[in-house]
């Protein structure tokens, strides 16, 4: 048996090591996480039945269980969850994308860029939400105007971020491009977009959650269904049991759209992953 094939046998023999003990430590993680989930419940709904805690004023979990049942059992609950899912995921992909597209093309106009940067950074200091009332009186209280709402919270970040990206590119490797007799197209395609690329997924990171704030934020004012407006019809009846419905589910959704969000950032950049992990 050569040296090399010892050699080898040891490295595979040390990566499952380190995949059995990512493995082992992620699955005590979880069950951690669960079991103090499951104690806060229960010390919860102890506190319930002693009268330790107002059911009117913190719900009960077993309250919370019937009205999951039933709005499960009516649909109201998809029919929501839905529209605020739909409004969120488009308006992030329309707002990331093109915000991420300006930000990248803005490299070609150094004059154009110095002319917007304070439009840019005014907009980005606005609270988007300041925006609502009249984007709905624009696009009126259906789904267009969340995603209106989302494209804002989303396009100014991601154009910052991807321009931002821009001015950390190697110049060393820009000026060998030029001496090569590369045109600016193609040291855009071959250099910009690639050493960027990390930039603009972060922005991506960011943007799944302002854009959920947005459309939540946007359903709490004017809204014919949604989470945001299960929550909002909910608290002023004061049935706290469908809130926190709404408020689990919203974070399910949350975790579920940036855990998607996280796997395209691994395929996409798979290097950055691989550098975590060592």
């Amino acid at each position: 048996m050569s040296a090399t094939h010892v050699e080898s046998q040891k490295v595979n023999q040390v990566s499952i090591r380190k995949a059995k003990k990512r493995v082992n430590t992620a699955v005590t993680q979880n069950l951690i996480r669960i079991l103090l989930v499951v104690c806060a419940l229960v010390f919860w709904q102890i506190g319930v039945n002693f009268t330790w805690i107002d059911p009117f004023l913190m719900g009960s979990p077993l309250g919370i269980l019937e009205e999951y049942t039933r709005l499960i059992q009516s649909g109201e609950l998809f029919t929501d969850m839905f529209a605020t899912v739909f409004a969120t995921i488009i308006g992030f992909l329309i707002g990331s994308l093109l915000g991420s597209a300006i930000g990248l093309l803005l490299w070609y106009s150094k004059f154009l860029a110095k002319i917007l940067d304070p439009f840019v950074v005014a907009l980005n200091g606005l609270p988007k939400i300041a925006l609502a009332p009249m984007i709905i009186i624009w696009f009126g209280s259906g789904i267009f105007s969340k995603i209106a709402l989302a494209i804002i919270a989303t396009l100014i970040v991601a154009l910052l971020s991807a321009y931002q990206g821009t001015h950390q590119i190697d110049s060393n490797l820009v000026n060998l491009m030029k001496s090569l007799g590369a045109r600016k197209s193609q040291i855009f395609r071959k250099v910009v977009i690639p050493s960027t690329l990390p930039w603009i997924i972060s922005a991506f990171r960011l943007n799944i959650g302002f854009a959920l704030v947005a459309v939540i934020g946007g359903e709490f004012i004017s809204s014919d269904k949604g989470l945001g407006r299960m929550i909002f019809v909910a608290g002023n009846l004061f049935n706290l049991n469908v809130v926190w419905v709404g408020v689990i589910t919203l974070m399910i959704v949350a975790i579920t759209l940036y855990f998607i969000v996280s796997k395209l950032e691994m395929r996409l950049l798979p290097w950055e992953n691989a550098n975590k992990e060592n």
